[in-house]
């Protein structure tokens, strides 16, 4: 696949991301607009943008970060840096319930009595995903996808609760607002609408303002990498159709700049966007040839070892591999909806050519 490189909108911004090492600054990217990185910790996005959008009584944020007392004071000295006070936030506006963008978000309503916004499909999934009494069967509705994906029995368990770690990075927070599809937000001095764009998380969204020709993306669309599109406990039954469908709808927005959660801002949303499917389209014609190559059917595990990853399969930590195959689940399924693999369903599903 032809390479396409966008351009950034910040050059700092860019030259701390590549720096592998330095956050980036505080930024006024316009007026009544600010950028605000937090980090993460352990975790090789590093950060994530917070985006402080001004209205007359305070500030709106979008996203909040990972519950941690380093991210909360980078949250508090960058709002100084904008001229505003944890008691100035009026509302947070999350895009999906990834500890790195909703982890912070009921300590900033805590703190400062601000509301929080999310979508139905997402708020539906907090009990299981956050609440003690839940964990224990959303980890055995895992370790069950992991053994029909055919993960072996010696790492069943380590990767069924392999994301255990960071559940304490999230404060449980039930949202005050569920935000609806192309839902104009009621924000003095913005035109903000809300976007449904399903996919790396069912109830992610985008917010666009058409009058500013901007995308908030949230982790819909980023500058060089792609976000996770799993099949998992929580997703839906074919993320990969939902997340593709999402991408063709914003591609429709003409605006100028892109603000998305990680990485850097840019400028060419249709290019960006016209890349991320021509990339998911060579994956799934990779898994089509493993499968065929197979011949007498192949688990979804031993096709994601066979795969192209960005290194050595046998270099990838657990986590990380639980999530390549749920990504290369959710390609399967999107083939098999399509009729080009079929599945032979048992306690290890077989996937052969049709």
């Amino acid at each position: 696949m032809a390479k396409f490189v966008v351009t950034p909108a910040s050059e700092r911004q860019r030259a701390a991301w590549q720096s592998r090492v330095e956050l980036p600054e505080v930024e006024r990217v316009r007026p009544g607009l600010w950028s605000i990185p937090v980090p993460i910790p352990v975790n090789p996005l590093r950060y994530v943008l917070v985006y402080a959008l001004e209205v007359p009584d305070g500030v709106v944020l979008i996203d909040a970060g990972w519950n941690t007392d380093e991210a909360y004071q980078a949250l508090v000295d960058g709002l100084a840096v904008a001229g505003f006070a944890p008691s100035d936030v009026k509302a947070v506006l999350v895009t999906h319930i990834h500890p790195d963008h909703y982890g912070l978000a009921g300590r900033v309503r805590e703190a400062t009595g601000a509301w929080i916004g999310l979508h139905e499909a997402d708020a539906r999934l907090l009990h299981d995903r956050y609440d003690e009494s839940a964990i224990d069967a959303l980890v055995e509705r895992e370790r069950r996808l992991l053994e029909r994906a055919g993960v072996p029995e010696q790492t069943l368990d380590e990767l069924a609760g392999a994301s255990m770690i960071i559940r304490h990075m999230v404060t449980m927070a039930k949202p005050d607002r569920l935000i609806e599809d192309g839902e104009p937000l009621d924000l003095p001095g913005w035109d903000l609408r809300a976007l449904w764009t399903p996919g790396h998380s069912p109830g992610h969204l985008c917010f666009v303002s058409p009058s500013r020709r901007l995308l908030f993306s949230g982790d819909h669309v980023l500058a060089k990498i792609t976000p996770m599109v799993a099949v998992h406990p929580q997703s839906g039954p074919n993320p990969l159709a939902d997340y593709l469908d999402s991408l063709a709808a914003v591609r429709k927005w003409d605006v100028d700049e892109v603000l998305p959660a990680h990485e850097y801002r840019f400028l060419e949303l249709a290019e960006r966007v016209d890349h991320v499917m021509a990339h998911h389209e060579e994956r799934l014609t990779e898994i089509e040839t493993v499968v065929r190559a197979a011949g007498d059917g192949v688990t979804c595990w031993d096709i994601a070892t066979r795969l192209t990853w960005s290194r050595p399969w046998e270099t990838i930590p657990a986590f990380m591999r639980r999530a390549a195959n749920g990504e290369t689940l959710a390609h399967l399924v999107w083939l098999e909806a399509r009729a080009r693999v079929r599945r032979v369903a048992g306690d290890r599903d077989l996937w052969l050519p049709i």
